[in-house]
């Protein structure tokens, strides 16, 4: 691949571009399917071009934590996400034994969400999706949507102008290339992204952690071996063969992650078919078990992040941006993450309700969170003593504590006002309470007769929500919009908005349909079903206001990602001006 960021050639050897589309996405795994999704929710047209043929066959990357389920909802297929993740609804928890027929046998936690807390601050819940079975949902919904993709297709150079991208892409099959321009190229081509090195970005951190080889096999009698015991992985710790056992089916399908050595003169020669069984059978403790082998991928664990997130109109995403051990899932959910943030901003600048400043607040809020979050990952690595990973955990250090990664973490800086530039990006505790830079909370409400929960208003525009007194805000907003030209949602509490009573805040997490703004319809009649049935605990009605930081007569302003962009306690003299201000300020329109 070529590279000149400046200036840009002719669009095309003879002068002409062949295919003009807003938005280039360079490759089509999760997270630049992630951004065919997003973009296509919100009306952006975009092409994105994969290398490979088809998506990944691999069972990998199974974890999807709450916030990505939350955003799947958002874009209407939570449900879909769940649907092909029904066989390992049941699997929970994560166990450590020194085989599975042995005597040490140890859950590092039992369940994901003890007691079913995580229903009070989520509509959504966490969802055991393998790579290869959500992958193909994204696509369905992301082509459904108008999305243009293209698999063996091979992004070959690009060169971009103040203007916008021209690139190359190939047909793999038949050789055939087109010259595409764009308005903003979106670099999701993995950990090695040729993208990336052509842009001369460096990549910081500790670098490579451990190598291991994740070998798919069969093996029918293994389910005996393995009983009720419904994990999400099961680390297995006989020196003689540690690993990592992962369910595909839990009946016959299973993945084993075996250590590698390469650093060793270890080769992947070296991982044969027999070796593989035989290191299956050690580990799990069944010298006779009939195993098929099925595949085997090599795969790196790394802490790196990249020194910055794009140049230009050029923006990386997901591994291009960073790379984190696998414990916790933190790698694809924060790549998907990364592609929702950038979305929404690249749908606002492209409308025209946003200024290009918008774009770059992407690296001031995406880059702390991955560098945070990659810590993290790493320290949780260590902690489950996860195989060919020597680190030793951090004294004192937590063997929990995923959620402020998860729901917690926050931007300091960029398209935010009133943050605390002091506070770091993923803090030590999680609370629910918003704060600026922050996620807003969820709370179960009545909108339009309909019951939702507050993180269903966030999509498409700027969503102001008012305190029951908060009348003179609410009146300022629409003003206020309609003079600087951004579309802004407004709701006041206890009118548009009314919090449902402590019998209606159902526990529906892991259960919610589709909830965006398109798919609302029915939703308060499933819902209601879901109420708790007699003896079910109770619970208070959720302080609305306190939840998000304002008096009864103060307002906040939340961003079509759900985090919150300003807020203020109280009424303020010349509200409309004030919401100026801040709507031009957090929105770059100066």
């Amino acid at each position: 691949m070529t590279n000149a960021p400046h200036p840009a050639p002719p669009p095309g050897r003879d002068g002409h571009t062949d295919d003009r589309v807003p938005v280039l996405i360079a490759g089509g795994s999760l997270v630049g399917l992630s951004a065919s999704l997003f973009l296509g929710r919100l009306g952006v047209p975009h092409l994105l071009v994969e290398r490979h043929a088809r998506t990944s066959h691999h069972p990998r990357g199974r974890g999807n934590n709450v916030r990505t389920m939350e955003l799947l909802r958002a874009a209407g297929v939570e449900d879909r996400v769940r649907a092909a993740a029904s066989v390992l609804a049941d699997n929970h928890g994560i166990l450590q034994a020194d085989t599975l027929t042995g005597a040490e046998q140890e859950w590092l936690f039992r369940t994901i969400d003890p007691g079913g807390a995580l229903s009070r601050i989520s509509p959504s819940g966490w969802c055991l999706c393998s790579q290869n079975d959500l992958e193909p949902v994204l696509l369905a919904a992301a082509r459904e949507l108008g999305g243009d993709i293209r698999f063996g297709t091979e992004l070959v150079s690009f060169a971009q102008d103040a203007d916008g991208v021209t690139a190359e892409i190939t047909d793999r099959a038949s050789g055939t290339s087109r010259t595409v321009r764009a308005d903003y190229l979106i670099a999701a081509d993995g950990p090695r992204s040729p993208v990336r090195e052509r842009l001369g970005i460096q990549m910081t951190g500790p670098g490579d952690l451990f190598h291991n080889v994740s070998i798919t096999f069969r093996a029918k009698r293994l389910a005996d071996a393995v009983g009720d015991r419904r994990f999400i992985v099961c680390y297995l710790t006989n020196p003689d063969s540690p690993g990592a056992l992962l369910p595909v089916d839990n009946a016959q399908d299973w993945v084993f992650h075996a250590p590698w050595r390469p650093d060793d003169g270890e080769t992947l020669d070296d991982f044969t078919d027999e070796r593989c069984a035989h290191l299956i059978r050690t580990a799990v403790g069944v010298p006779d078990l009939e195993v098929e082998i099925t595949g085997k991928a090599p795969w790196h664990a790394a802490e790196r992040v990249a020194e910055r997130y794009g140049h230009g109109r050029v923006l990386l995403a997901g591994d291009s941006a960073h790379e984190m051990s696998p414990t916790g899932a933190f790698g694809s959910n924060t790549g998907i993450q990364d592609a929702h943030n950038l979305a929404w901003k690249l749908a606002a600048v492209l409308a025209g309700w946003a200024g290009p400043g918008l774009v770059d607040s992407y690296d001031a809020e995406r880059r702390p969170v991955a560098l945070a979050t990659a810590a993290r990952a790493s320290a949780r690595s260590a902690e489950h003593s996860h195989p060919g990973y020597d680190a030793a955990p951090v004294a004192g250090g937590p063997r929990s504590g995923m959620m402020p990664a998860v729901l917690g973490y926050r931007y300091p800086g960029g398209a935010v006002l009133g943050a605390d530039p002091g506070q770091p990006a993923v803090p030590d505790e999680f609370s629910p309470r918003a704060v600026p830079g922050g996620r807003a909370p969820h709370v179960w409400v009545r909108c339009g007769g309909e019951r939702i929960s507050t993180l269903d208003l966030y999509e498409r525009t700027p969503v102001l929500l008012t305190g029951p007194a908060g009348g003179a805000w609410y009146d300022a907003a629409r003003l206020a919009a309609e003079r600087i030209g951004v579309p802004l949602a407004c709701y006041r509490l206890g009118r548009e908005l009314k919090v449902l009573p402590p019998a209606e805040q159902a526990d529906s997490a892991g259960q919610a349909d589709s909830a965006g703004q398109a798919e609302r319809a029915g939703q308060a009649e499933r819902a209601e079903s879901a109420r708790p049935g007699p003896g079910g605990p109770a619970r208070p009605a959720p302080d609305f206001c306190g939840l998000h930081g304002i008096g009864e007569e103060g307002a906040v302003l939340v961003r079509p990602d759900g985090f919150v962009a300003w807020r203020s306690e109280g009424p303020r003299p010349d509200p409309e001006s004030v919401l100026r201000t801040a709507l031009t300020e957090a929105f770059r329109r100066a």
